[in-house]
């Protein structure tokens, strides 16, 4: 489920930043990137530090580029200052490799659970939270399912949990 209030969003960013500065980014990388999970862990500082745009290499072959909002560029600056480029982005206690899939799952349970979010929150939720925020402020639904690598609309709109949304919309501003 994506997390649509932002200071809900804001809550787990301060939660995740006080416990260490790698699950905080790990939650902002993943909300502004609209990445999957199993593409966010991988990633090295060199991956990333000098890049404007990710090639994404999906199971099909395909390579989708995603670009890296200014923004987000300025956050992963500062994540990655110092940071040897052969470095995980998110590194487990375990020398040399990235944090599992359940280990991140596990950080963002709980942190959602320890802000009192009561939604049903896991790795989904960070590209879901994405897609969401992008789908209200631009209304572009064909773009966000090129960004996803969807193969049609109606999966993502399923993927962001807006149907309801845009039902209600569309009766509350019809009048005849």
């Amino acid at each position: 489920m994506p997390i649509r209030e932002f200071e809900s969003i804001k809550k787990m960013k301060d939660y995740l930043y006080q416990q260490s500065l790698r699950n905080g980014f790990l939650f902002t990388f993943g909300i502004n990137s609209g990445l999957k999970i199993s593409d966010i862990l991988p990633l090295k500082v060199k991956d990333i530090k000098y890049a404007s745009h990710l090639e994404i290499h999906d199971r099909n072959g395909n390579i989708r580029r995603v670009k890296i909002s200014p923004s987000l560029k300025q956050e992963v600056e500062e994540y990655t200052k110092g940071k040897d480029d052969s470095f995980y982005l998110f590194p487990s206690r375990e020398g040399n490799k990235p944090i599992s899939r359940v280990t991140a799952w596990n950080i963002l349970k709980q942190a959602a659970k320890e802000i009192g979010l009561s939604e049903s929150i896991g790795t989904n939720t960070l590209r879901k939270t994405f897609g969401y925020h992008y789908y209200k402020k631009t209304k572009d639904l064909a773009t966000l399912q090129q960004i996803f690598g969807h193969s049609s609309i109606s999966i993502t709109m399923n993927f962001i949990e807006i149907k309801e949304d845009l039902s209600d919309q569309n009766i509350e501003d019809l009048f005849l």
